[in-house]
């Protein structure tokens, strides 16, 4: 019977060395807004002109090509 006890007692012993080394894990809200910067530059060129003066020369000589 005096073996129970010291088993019982070590066995609680252990098992709250083990409930106190749990991690902790915490989720907290910035107090900040999240800010995404995206600096994006866009540049395209329209070559609508050449294009037409193109269509223009093949319409003249259609025997270039």
């Amino acid at each position: 019977m005096n073996k129970r006890i010291i088993w019982t007692t070590a066995l609680l012993v252990s098992l709250m060395l083990l409930a106190a080394c749990t991690p902790r894990v915490e989720v907290a809200v910035p107090d900040k807004p999240i800010t995404i910067n995206m600096n994006v530059k866009i540049d395209h060129e329209v070559k609508v002109k050449v294009d037409k003066e193109l269509d223009a020369v093949l319409d003249e000589d259609g025997e270039l090509f």
